[in-house]
């Protein structure tokens, strides 16, 4: 299937801060959270996404992914009927080996605490150097995907 996205999630135990390259906001918000397709409005610095995502596959590492940039004003309204909560993040890239990157995401509201990175691959088994900040391996486990996070936020884990 086109449009399919691979990637592996991770939490983070260390200081990557010294190795980003970029930083950017992001807001967003759920239109349908059932499991089979989540479709996502997305503000990310001044520019508006919707994405609808597939269910993942046995490792959770893969699912069909289908993303349109949308205007702000579009983006904002759609927000304003989204499913009740949001997701307020910051997103840094660091380089990773092989021009592959990842994304590191620190939440703040109602999942203050949590960091998260992910690594988008060109396929499951592609090779990566993991360092020394990435810690424990999340990928596929449905709790930290935003789309529950936004349910059930980090801060009523405890």
């Amino acid at each position: 299937m086109a449009n399919q996205e691979i990637e592996r999630k991770f939490l983070v135990k260390g200081d990557y801060k010294k190795f980003v390259t970029k930083q950017t906001k992001i807001v967003q918000g759920f239109l349908s959270t059932v499991p089979e397709r989540t479709v996502r409005i997305r503000i990310k610095g001044d520019d508006g996404f919707l994405t609808i995502k597939g269910i993942g596959n046995e490792s959770g590492a893969s699912r069909y992914e289908f993303e349109k940039e949308i205007s702000l004003e579009d983006a904002k309204d759609l927000l304003a009927i989204c499913e009740p909560g949001q997701i307020d993040k910051v997103r840094f890239i660091v380089p990773a080996t092989n021009g592959l990157f990842f994304e590191v995401d620190e939440f703040y509201g109602e999942n203050k605490g949590l960091t998260v990175a992910e690594i988008e691959l060109p396929s499951e088994d592609t090779i990566f150097k993991k360092p020394a900040w990435l810690g424990k391996e999340v990928t596929g486990e449905v709790k930290y995907y935003n789309s529950k996070l936004m349910k059930n936020p980090y801060k009523n884990w405890k």
